[in-house]
C-alpha cells in the first residue's frame, strides 16, 4: 500500500488528489514487486556487459550470441508469494510467466530448470502442489523440464521459494519492449477476469498468519499458453510487430506503461475493447487483473487489415482487438467508451529510487567457523519423474545430471546449464556466500567443457525495510558484482523477491542463479 509520504509525492506531482483509478494504477506501479524501488541503486552496480552479450537487464530476458546468427535467450524469476497462498497455481503461472518473457522476445523456449526451498521433507501440501504445479504446466505446452533442485530449511515453512528458469533459442530477430515508432495497442490471448488483482502489492508485502491471499493468485490455462506461443512466433515473422511485452505483474497497466516508458511515448487505451470473462469490472480491476495468458503487442497502424496477421489469430483461435494507440503527449490516458478514467503523466508513474542507507548488522557477531547445512533425507527421484525432461528430443543429460544438457536445434552445438544456491553460506557470510555460488555455478560449468556465457538470478530476501535484510541484499549484490566482473561472467536478467517474511519471520538471504554455457 502507498505510505502517507508517498500520496503527498503524488498529490504534488499531478497538482490534484488522484482518482480511485489512478490511486489503484500508483498502488501498484509504485509496489517494490514493480518498481524495484529499494533493490534499482544496488542493482546497477552489476557486471552486465560481455562479448557474448546482445540484450542485459532490463528486457524480459537476457540474450546471448552463440555464433552463426544462433542466439540463446534466458530469465529466472520468483512465484513465491503466490505459491504458499495455492501452491498448484503459484507455482504454475511462475512456469508459464517465464516461459511469456521468452517468446515475447521472439525466441521459442527449449528448457525450463527450477530452483525450490521448503520449510520441511514433510510439509506434502507446499511440496505435492508446487511439484505437480511445475510439471503439469511444463508437460501440457511441451517444454521439458531439465533440472528441479530441492533445499530444506525451518524460514521457509510460511516462506516458501519457487524459483522458475526458462530458456529459449531464436536464429532471427530478438524482439523488444522499446518501440522505435508509433503504432496500434493490440491485446492478444486469454479472456480478463478477476484472478491476480492486486498479486504485484501482495508480493510487496509481509503475510499474516490466518490472512486470506487466495484471490490474489492467478490461475493457468497451459494449453492457451501453448496458442499464445505458436501464435506470438508466428505474428513475429509478419514485419508488424514493433514491440512486445507479456502481461505479467501488475497486468495491463504495466505492460502498456513500460512500452510507453522506453519508447517515450505517450499511450491512450478504451477498456471497453478488453475482452472480459467476468461482468461488472472497475476500470482499475481490467487495469490491474493478473488473468494469465495475455500478451500486448505494439502493430503497425495498419496490421489489423492484413490478412497474412488476421489469419493467425483466427487459426489459433485467439482473442485479439486494438484497445488504443500510442500517442506524443507522454501521458496515460485511460477511457471507457467516452469517459475518461484515468490520465497520468507517465513519468509519475516511476516510484522515487529509496536509496536505503547502508547500516552495519546489529546482532551478535558470529565467529564460530561455518557448518553447512544438513542435507534431508528426501526422494529426489519422485520429483524428478514427475516432469517430462525428453520432450522436444534435444536434452542429452536431464535432472538426474547437472548440469543439464540441451542439444541446439538443427546444430551441432549444445547449451550446458544448471541453477545454483546456498542459503546457509550466504546468511552465513552474503559476500562469501555469493562469489561462491557463482564461482561453483562458473567451474560446473567449465567440468563439461561448456565456455560460460552469462547468468540469470533471483535475489530472494525478506523486508527491505529491516536494516540487516538490506545490508545482506546490498553486500550480495556487490560480491555479485565483483565476482561476475573478474569471471567475465556477465548478469544478463534477473529477478528480486523482496518481503519473505511471515509475522516478521524472514527468510535467510537466499540468492539463486542460473548459468549458461556453450558447447561446441
Amino acid at each position: 500500500m502507498l505510505t502517507t509520504e508517498e500520496t503527498e509525492i503524488i498529490k504534488g506531482t499531478l497538482g490534484r488528489v488522484p482518482n480511485p483509478t489512478e490511486t489503484h494504477v500508483f498502488d501498484a506501479m509504485w509496489s517494490e514487486h514493480c518498481s524495484y524501488k529499494s533493490s534499482k541503486h544496488w542493482l546497477k552496480k552489476l557486471y552486465t556487459e560481455g562479448k557474448h552479450v546482445i540484450s542485459g537487464p532490463g528486457e524480459n530476458a537476457g540474450v546471448v550470441d552463440i555464433g552463426d546468427g544462433d542466439k540463446i535467450v534466458f530469465k529466472m524469476e520468483s512465484h513465491n508469494h503466490p505459491s504458499f497462498i495455492e501452491p498448484y497455481q503459484g507455482a504454475a503461472t511462475g512456469v508459464g510467466g517465464i516461459m511469456r518473457d521468452i517468446f515475447t522476445m521472439g525466441a521459442r523456449p527449449i528448457a525450463n530448470l527450477n530452483s525450490l526451498h521448503f520449510g520441511s521433507t514433510n510439509d506434502k501440501r507446499v511440496i505435492d502442489g508446487v511439484v505437480k504445479g511445475i510439471s503439469d504446466y511444463g508437460n501440457c505446452v511441451g517444454i521439458p523440464t531439465v533440472s528441479s533442485k530441492c533445499y530444506f530449511s525451518d524460514c521457509y515453512t510460511q516462506n516458501p521459494l519457487v524459483n522458475a528458469m526458462s530458456v529459449g533459442y531464436t536464429n532471427k530477430e530478438i524482439f523488444t519492449s522499446v518501440p522505435d515508432r508509433k503504432g496500434v495497442v493490440v491485446y492478444v490471448g486469454a479472456k480478463t477476469g478477476r484472478d491476480g488483482i492486486g498479486g504485484a502489492i501482495m508480493a510487496s508485502e509481509e503475510f499474516e498468519e490466518g490472512e486470506d491471499k487466495r484471490p490474489t493468485v492467478q490461475v493457468g490455462d497451459p494449453f492457451y499458453e501453448k496458442l499464445l506461443l505458436e501464435a506470438s512466433l508466428e505474428l513475429f515473422e509478419t514485419g508488424a510487430v514493433i514491440a512486445a511485452q507479456d502481461m505479467g505483474a501488475a497486468g495491463l497497466t504495466s505492460s502498456i506503461t513500460e512500452i510507453a516508458i522506453k519508447g517515450n511515448y505517450g499511450i491512450e487505451i478504451d477498456l471497453s475493447g478488453v475482452p472480459l470473462r467476468e461482468e461488472g469490472m472497475e476500470p482499475w480491476e481490467i487495469l490491474l487483473s493478473e488473468s494469465q495468458e495475455r500478451m500486448l503487442f505494439i502493430l503497425d497502424p495498419h496490421a489489423m487489415i492484413n490478412e497474412r496477421v488476421m489469419k493467425i489469430f483466427k487459426k489459433w483461435d485467439l482473442d485479439c482487438f486494438v484497445i488504443g494507440k500510442l500517442t506524443d503527449n507522454n501521458n496515460f490516458k485511460v477511457t471507457v467508451k467516452d469517459k475518461t478514467v484515468c490520465d497520468i503523466p507517465l513519468k509519475a508513474l516511476e516510484a522515487p529510487v529509496l536509496e536505503r542507507r547502508l547500516y552495519p548488522k546489529k546482532g551478535d557477531i558470529n565467529f564460530t567457523p561455518f557448518v553447512p547445512s544438513i542435507i534431508p533425507d528426501f526422494n529426489m527421484d519422485w520429483v524428478w519423474e514427475q516432469y517430462d525432461s525428453q520432450v522436444m528430443g534435444n536434452t542429452i543429460h536431464g535432472p538426474q545430471k547437472d548440469p543439464a544438457i540441451v542439444r541446439i536445434p538443427n546444430s551441432k552445438k549444445g547449451i550446458a546449464i544448471t541453477t545454483m544456491s546456498d542459503a546457509s553460506l550466504c546468511d552465513y557470510n552474503p559476500t562469501k556466500g555469493i562469489a561462491s555460488i557463482i564461482e561453483n555455478c562458473y567451474n560446473k560449468l567449465k567440468d563439461v567443457g561448456a565456455e560460460p556465457l552469462g547468468i540469470t538470478n533471483c535475489l530472494n530476501f525478506g523486508n527491505p525495510e529491516n536494516e540487516n535484510v538490506m545490508y545482506d541484499f546490498a553486500k550480495t549484490v556487490l560480491s555479485m558484482a565483483e565476482t561476475c566482473r573478474k569471471l567475465e561472467f556477465p548478469v544478463v536478467s534477473g529477478n528480486v523477491s523482496f518481503y519473505n517474511e511471515t509475522s516478521s519471520k524472514g527468510i535467510m538471504p537466499t540468492p539463486v542463479i542460473g548459468g549458461v554455457g556453450l558447447m561446441l
